[in-house]
């Protein structure tokens, strides 16, 4: 299911639209038809994975958000 988040450029109100093909969402605030489509991360799960799991899972390097964690990145 196609589900993206927006900015309003009228009254700067964030939500997420499902859009199937060429539909051209509305704010559900205002009404604009004046949106910004924003990049958004997803997150995908099998529903398998124990919470004792994912928290042993190393965290994402606080500088740059790398996911293999902390000093992975060059910066």
């Amino acid at each position: 299911m196609p589900l993206f988040e927006f900015q309003c450029l009228q009254c700067d109100k964030i939500f997420e639209e499902v859009v199937f093909g060429e539909a051209k969402p509305r704010c559900p605030s205002c009404e604009s038809r004046r949106l910004r489509k924003l990049l958004s991360a997803f997150a995908v799960g099998n529903g398998s994975t124990s919470a004792k799991a994912s928290s042993d899972a190393p965290s994402g390097c606080g500088t740059c958000g790398d996911p293999r964690g902390p000093g992975s990145c060059v910066n």
